[in-house]
């Protein structure tokens, strides 16, 4: 059995701590056994290490979101990455295919779709592994798993089973997508239960479904074709129109912590960062991010939450509506976690003359490299602030340490390596400041420096 974990999502829900680039899953506000703080990505993926399981996943995700996921479960995690966002039908279109044409699977294998981010005991993942044998038992196309209600939500799909089916599995009458309360009271009375976003098909079946709709069922091709692909939720595209559907219910712990109020209630400290609450107030909470400290007195049931990108302040019931609001922001993210390190905008200013000044705090992990790249709308002055390493610069090498400031012209070839931990204050300059205008000629420090060595012998 193989596992798809899907990880995508503009990331408005968890505002301001959430981004474009860095979505729910990614907010390290969760306690693990040694009260470390890790994101919700990364205790799902210490489960599934627990149950041997991470050799059979594959995370799909879309480009913004690669280098944290690595930087969060390390670089050597299975990525299928979209070409751009069209929703979680193409997301999985390309994850079959991935499976398929290289990693070579049986047409037969039983394939498991899940989020990235339930929050869940560790049996969960032994009740997925029961809808393969549910699955090959029913001959059915599509095995859900879902959970029993706990209220008439409208933000889940729910799952109509048939109440005369009497094996290990329930056959689905049918399936809605976010009904009104009203609907969702009616079919909780008629025992439906909550879809978890989790379910199983044979690899065959999505392979098929794209021979039939004419899209190639190979990978690179699928890539080239991928704009072409419905822009759908698998839910609409395929859930709702299936004629054979089976599911299972699981009846232990589960939560989607999708909003600031269901996300708070697993949180084991009240205040994250630098913050206080008055002795007076009950079931608040403080997540700060920034480096001054935020004073909450005199308001219960109170979420503030603070970082580069803004200060939401909220009644926890209301809080499910931030997105309605934040979503006419247009502002680039401030804050982003890369495979080697971090950095986080300190300021961003355009001129009316037309052109722009961006400084940033940069966080390079020991080991780790900016890519070899180059320029051509900014230059760029860098003040090293913490640590050394080694810097290439137009084919030449030298040494960083802290103190020195080095001058980056327009188009020159540019990366650092850091020995230590290290830490930059960047100033760009220029006429547009997007991350568009950077054209990268090697990735990693074995070919940085064997590009440096072979153009020096060139020259001479």
């Amino acid at each position: 059995m193989k596992f798809v974990l899907l990880s995508g999502g503009s990331g408005q829900r968890l505002w301001p701590l959430s981004n474009d680039s860095r979505s729910k899953q990614f907010i390290k506000v969760l306690d693990d056994v040694n009260g470390k703080k890790i994101s919700m990505v990364q205790r799902v993926w210490k489960q599934l290490e627990k149950n041997i399981l991470t050799k059979e996943c594959v995370i799909a995700t879309n480009y913004a979101q690669v280098d944290v996921i690595k930087a969060q479960l390390g670089s050597e995690v299975p990525i299928v990455t979209e070409p751009e966002r069209r929703d979680t039908f193409p997301a999985i279109a390309l994850a079959a295919v991935y499976l398929y044409s290289i990693q070579k699977c049986s047409l037969d294998e039983v394939v498991a779709i899940l989020p990235v981010d339930p929050y869940v005991e560790d049996d969960f993942f032994k009740r997925i592994q029961d809808l393969e044998v549910s699955l090959r038992e029913s001959g059915a196309e599509l095995a859900l798993l879902g959970v029993k209600p706990t209220y008439p939500s409208e933000k889940y799909g729910y799952i109509v089973p048939d109440k005369s089916n009497n094996s290990n599995y329930l056959n689905v009458n049918y399936f809605k997508e976010k009904p009104s309360a009203d609907i969702a009271k009616n079919l909780i009375e008629n025992d439906a239960l909550w879809n978890c976003g989790v379910f199983a098909f044979k690899l065959k079946f999505i392979i098929n479904l794209l021979i039939e709709k004419g899209f190639p069922i190979h990978y690179s091709a699928l890539l080239e074709s991928y704009h072409l692909l419905p822009k759908n939720s698998f839910d609409y595209e395929i859930v709702e129109k299936a004629k054979q559907i089976i599911s299972l219910s699981y009846n232990g712990y589960w939560k989607d912590l999708g909003t600031w109020n269901t996300l708070t209630d697993e949180m084991n400290s009240t205040v994250t960062g630098k913050g206080i609450i008055s002795e007076d107030v009950e079931n608040s909470h403080i997540i700060n991010e920034l480096d001054i400290p935020i004073t909450l007195l005199g308001l219960s049931n109170t979420v503030v939450a603070a970082s580069p990108d803004g200060i939401l302040v909220t009644d926890k019931e209301v809080s499910p509506k931030v997105k309605e609001y934040v979503s006419k922001f247009n502002g680039r993210p401030m804050y982003e976690e890369r495979r080697w390190g971090w950095y986080r905008v300190l300021e961003h200013t355009k001129y009316p003359e037309g052109n722009e000044v961006l400084i940033k705090r940069i966080g390079i992990n020991a080991g780790e490299n900016l890519s070899y790249q180059i320029h051509y709308k900014r230059s760029e002055i860098w003040t090293i602030v913490k640590g050394e390493g080694i810097f290439a610069y137009n084919n030449q090498l030298s040494h960083l340490r802290t103190g020195d400031v080095v001058n980056i012209p327009l188009a020159a070839k540019h990366a650092i390596r850091a020995t230590t931990n290290m830490e930059i204050i960047e100033v760009q300059t220029g006429s547009e400041l997007i991350e568009e205008d950077i054209y990268r000629e090697a990735f990693s420090w074995d070919e940085i420096e064997a590009s440096c060595k072979k153009n020096n012998e060139i020259a001479r």
